[in-house]
């Protein structure tokens, strides 16, 4: 074939547009890229679920003014995360006398609808290096109560037995009273009473008794 038929062929071949391939608008390629940064956010861990109920517990300690549906749902979800293990020092210090907690709030087993603030001075100091436990309440000028023993822990249960008891009334005491024939050398166990650490930090604890009932401390000063 002649070179002259060959650009004569070429040069009658006609090219159509493709109606069906579109390029994407401006508007479609921003929202494809707000999605995408959506996407990347990272999800909320297992401890900050723990910090933002027990801000419920830290606002209701400085307050007493949270309602109690709430501090029964913190108790939930803070139950739901529990470590298997907490260490001692944290609930009772590293040195003599150890440290000491109010009683906040306390509930009568599971139901969500059963728990109130303590209407009481109740103080417990935990004493992680000379393994004494003593819980006391307190009326003032009227005087005091509080019992006293000794203490074990294994991972997060703290079991306990009372061994004396002090009593002071106004201005006289405090007179201390012994508690029956205990065995000094038995190391306390889950035949006594005993409580189920959930979360301790320098200012909130929480546990649950032998009896069920879910309770909360905030750290406070000694009470002499």
């Amino acid at each position: 074939m002649a070179a002259s038929n060959v650009l004569s062929s070429v040069s009658s071949i006609s090219i159509s547009p493709l109606p069906h391939l579109r390029l994407p608008s401006k508007p479609q390629i921003s929202s494809v890229r707000i999605s995408a940064s959506a996407d990347i956010r990272p999800p909320i861990t297992s401890a900050e679920e723990t910090r933002k109920h027990v801000e419920v517990l830290k606002a209701a300690a400085k307050t007493r003014q949270v309602p109690s549906s709430e501090i029964l749902s913190a108790f939930a979800e803070i139950k739901k995360k529990a470590p298997s293990e907490i260490d001692l020092s944290t609930l009772g210090g590293t040195e003599s006398p150890g440290r000491t907690w109010m009683l906040v709030f306390t509930s009568q087993g599971e139901s969500s609808d059963k728990g109130k603030y303590f209407p009481i001075t109740a103080i417990q100091r935990f004493d992680a290096q000379g393994r004494r436990i003593e819980n006391g309440v307190y009326f003032g000028g009227l005087g005091n109560l509080s019992f006293e023993g000794r203490l074990s822990w294994k991972k997060k249960i703290l079991a306990f037995v009372f061994e004396k008891i002090r009593i002071k009334v106004g201005p006289f005491g405090p007179f201390e009273i012994k508690l029956g024939q205990t065995d000094p050398d038995r190391e306390p166990s889950n035949i006594d009473s005993f409580f189920i650490w959930f979360y301790v930090d320098d200012e909130i604890a929480v546990a649950r008794g032998k009896s069920g009932g879910t309770a909360f401390w905030c750290r406070c000063a000694r009470v002499v």
